[in-house]
């Protein structure tokens, strides 16, 4: 009976528990609500507060720089006003010059003209005097001015043309007796008169890299690699702060171009250390021995040369790696021999000896790095090692003037020797020696009196002197270049003639006005 009771009234009590809980929770929602909406008014005011404050100081802010904009462009306009009053004051300095300047050259022209009144008085009055003495003189002679110029030239020429009949006879007879005795010592001895120095050689070797990065790889860890290349070839590599370029430096040609070679090679390869070095190296040989060797061939095909030891015709092809104040040596030997044979022709001697000779007159050059003595020395020693002719042996011992030739052949072989060296280009000294003998023309033509300007054209074959026209008459300027002639022909060594120009030139300017 009692559980019947308790268990409603226990329902009842939940029901309005639960109806209580949930007016309060209403409450509290409706509280928090509200305090949350008087924040977000307050945070609202705050807000627009903090908004007209910033446009207040946005507005002072640009208020100011349009102040200081204000300034800046009135300063400007100041400065440019100050510079356009400068230059107007420049401009009216300018004219008051020129306006005093015309004056000036007003007062000097009605000078001028004064004087030209003058002088022209004058000039009549000495043109009287001369006449006068003229008439004077032509009493007395009993010749007038052309008679006299007519008789003169006539004695003149009279006595010029039978010297120069005489002399060109003389000249005739004696060409017609000694034509060809003469042809062949003249044509031999004034080629010989050009002379060569001995040569100096080319003793670095650049080898181009992809990148800088290679530089490190050919050193090597602790500088192996750069070791290895060094000791094998015998030559010095020079790594510096030259862009993607390493510098092979050695006094002798072939080890610099078989670690030439070389290098190359372990660049193209990518791999680098000592025993790959050593293997290239021993490549880097073998192709310059094939080379040599086919250079040597091909020098003796080319000239015509038979019956060489081939040990000299190895020689021969390893001059490839000589040169003389720039020129290669194997090409300058080819050069000699052909020159030495095309002479030997025409002036009917020996061509066969003459080509010999000139292609092994340097031939101790491929040989001067590894004996002692000149290149001439060791090339007669070696010539003789392989019994070579005796006469080809004396021209290459006489190419540069330590004997005397016994053969035309070896003069010839002097001759083509001095020819190949003095080619225009063909050594760096001749662009020197060139240079030179132009400056000592020049300076021949400015010292004579009269002389206004000189130039030496035509390679130095002519000078052209500028003479002035107030010191140097028409009559003078045949005069001159005569003794140009002489002075430049006592003075000066040269092959050839030599040209003298003289030019006199008078001018004239006047103004329309």
């Amino acid at each position: 009976m009692n559980y019947w009771i308790i268990v409603p009234a226990v329902l009842i009590s939940l029901a309005i528990g639960a109806v209580i809980g949930i007016i309060y929770r209403k409450k509290v929602a409706e509280s928090k609500v509200g305090s949350a909406e008087q924040e977000a008014k307050r945070l609202v005011d705050l807000a627009k507060i903090e908004a007209e404050n910033l446009k207040k100081e946005e507005i002072i802010k640009a208020k100011e720089e349009i102040m200081n904009s204000r300034k800046e462009l009135d300063q400007e306009i100041k400065e440019r006003r100050g510079e356009v009053q400068k230059q107007e004051a420049r401009l009216i300095q300018k004219e008051e010059s020129l306006e005093r300047r015309s004056e000036s050259f007003e007062k000097r022209e009605q000078e001028l003209e004064k004087r030209a009144d003058e002088i022209e008085n004058v000039r009549a009055d000495v043109e009287q005097l001369h006449n006068e003495q003229l008439e004077k003189l032509q009493q007395i002679a009993r010749l007038t001015i052309d008679e006299a110029k007519s008789k003169l030239l006539k004695e003149v020429e009279k006595d010029i043309t039978s010297e120069k009949a005489a002399i060109i006879r003389e000249a005739e007879q004696k060409a017609k007796e000694d034509s060809n005795k003469n042809a062949r010592e003249l044509l031999t001895y004034a080629i010989q008169k050009c002379a060569a120095d001995h040569s100096q050689e080319t003793t670095v070797s650049i080898v181009s890299l992809p990148s800088d990065d290679m530089k490190g790889r050919i050193i090597g860890r602790e500088g192996r690699n750069i070791k290895a290349l060094e000791t094998l070839t015998g030559v010095d590599l020079i790594i510096d702060d030259t862009p993607e370029a390493v510098v092979l430096s050695g006094f002798d040609p072939l080890r610099r171009e078989v670690a030439k070679i070389a290098l190359e090679k372990l660049i193209d390869d990518g791999r680098i250390h000592p025993a790959k070095i050593e293997e290239m190296v021993e490549k880097a040989k073998q192709e310059v021995e094939e080379t040599i060797k086919s250079e040597g061939e091909r020098a003796v095909l080319e000239t015509g040369v038979i019956g060489l030891h081939p040990d000299l015709v190895k020689l021969i092809g390893k001059l490839k790696y000589r040169t003389s104040y720039g020129q290669n040596v194997l090409n300058h030997s080819i050069e000699v021999s052909n020159l030495a044979r095309i002479m030997a022709e025409e002036l009917e001697l020996d061509p066969k000896l003459a080509r010999r000779a000139g292609l092994l007159h340097d031939i101790g050059k491929a040989l001067d790095h590894d004996m002692e003595g000149t290149h001439v020395e060791i090339g007669v020693e070696v010539l003789k090692k392989y019994k070579e002719n005796p006469l080809v042996i004396n021209a290459v011992e006489a190419h540069h003037g330590d004997v005397e030739p016994q053969t035309l052949e070896a003069v010839l072989v002097q001759a083509a020797d001095a020819i190949s060296a003095s080619r225009p280009g063909a050594r760096r000294e001749t662009l020197e020696a060139y240079i030179k003998r132009l400056q000592n023309l020049e300076e021949i033509a400015d010292s004579f009196e009269g002389v206004e300007k000189s130039f030496a054209v035509q390679a130095g074959r002519e000078v052209r002197i500028i003479v002035k026209p107030d010191k140097i008459s028409d009559d003078e300027m045949t005069i001159l270049a005569r003794d140009v002639a002489k002075r430049v022909e006592t003075d000066m060594d040269y092959p050839g003639q030599i040209k003298v120009n003289v030019i006199r030139e008078t001018r004239v300017i006047d103004y329309a006005k």
